[in-house]
């Protein structure tokens, strides 16, 4: 079974759990809860600039940042980084004590708050060499607005009546209320003609 990135590289999936056997998106409910959550983050993360970059140039000047094609680590902790700036992560991760964070959400504050300090990969640190075997071939990932929907797509919301978790007395106080509600019958016998005495 082989594994593909989609949309950026690093995060890797297994083809047999994403697509069907026509190379489309499985609908997300049919998708293992893992590479479906890791689906749903890559959307927000596509486009986005280099965290390096980022911090480089800052908000003011977002236009000089490279977009992302890279992601290391975990869901809502990862790092985003252009290819120049790959090298950066690799060095912290392999050298500079970033293994420890492996898995954690802390990852992506710890990477930052060590190239902010003035840290860098020594000149001449190489970066990981990618193969692309068929970019063509791998499928761009849904929008947000299409995630939203299949990850909807074949869920039946489950009616859970809470009666059955009260104690009797909840159940007869319940009861009373629903009794002294105000209904749209009652809303339609107001007078709202009427003057009312008001505060002077």
């Amino acid at each position: 079974m082989s594994k593909v990135s989609v949309g950026l590289r690093g995060w890797r999936f297994e083809e047999a759990e994403i697509f069907d056997e026509e190379g489309e998106f499985k609908p997300l409910a049919d998708i293992p809860q893992d590479p479906r959550q890791r689906l749903i983050r890559l959307t927000t993360l596509l486009n986005k600039p280099c965290d390096v970059c980022y911090l480089i140039h800052g908000e003011e000047e977002i236009k000089r940042c490279n977009e992302a094609a890279i992601v290391y680590g975990e869901p809502m902790g990862e790092v985003v980084l252009c290819e120049p700036h790959e090298r950066e992560f690799l060095y912290w991760f392999q050298e500079a004590g970033g293994r420890e964070y492996k898995g954690s959400e802390e990852l992506a504050d710890a990477f930052h708050e060590w190239y902010a300090a003035g840290n860098s990969a020594p000149e001449g640190y190489g970066s990981v060499e990618h193969v692309d075997t068929d970019p063509a071939g791998v499928p761009e990932p849904p929008s947000p607005e299409e995630m939203e929907a299949r990850l909807n797509e074949g869920f039946e919301p489950e009616r859970i009546d809470i009666r059955e978790y009260m104690s009797d007395e909840e159940r007869a106080k319940r009861d009373m209320r629903k009794e002294d509600a105000v209904t749209d019958e009652d809303l339609a016998e107001l007078d709202l003609t009427a003057d009312y005495p008001t505060k002077q």
